[in-house]
């Protein structure tokens, strides 16, 4: 089973392909303010090095966080649109060994269908001057 596994609650964003548990291919980049911009030319590039497409893709995952508000905001969009669009399954996880978590669930069976991000605080809103 092809997995692609997203990660974007830091400055520094990961993303992975995994044929069942074993690692094909891994790319990390300094994404800051550009996740946005760069996360669907990273993706591509990924699969084109293991020489894949996007049809060999059979499930998600994805850090769900604690972390940036903006960062998993944009990774969860991304993996939403990708699972709905590719009809593949979905699983988000946090903590040290998330991936290894996720790998297994999804190859359990188990779709979230729509995954949400855990921000781990709420959020800081400006308070007006006046």
């Amino acid at each position: 089973m092809v997995i692609l596994s997203i990660r974007t609650d830091k400055p520094k964003s990961e993303i992975a392909l995994f044929d069942d548990t074993k690692r094909m291919g891994h790319i990390s980049w300094e994404a800051h303010r550009q996740l946005a911009e760069t996360i669907h030319m990273q993706l591509r590039e990924l699969l084109t090095k293991q020489q894949k497409t996007w049809s060999d893709v059979e499930g998600v995952i994805i850090y769900k966080g604690p972390g940036s508000f903006t960062g998993l905001r944009i990774g969860m969009s991304v993996a939403n649109a990708l699972a709905s669009s590719l009809k593949v399954p979905i699983v988000s996880m946090t903590g040290a060994d998330w991936q290894e978590q996720s790998i297994r669930e999804i190859m359990n069976g188990k779709n979230e269908k729509i995954v949400t991000p855990e921000y781990g605080s709420g959020p800081h809103i400006t308070q007006p001057k006046k």
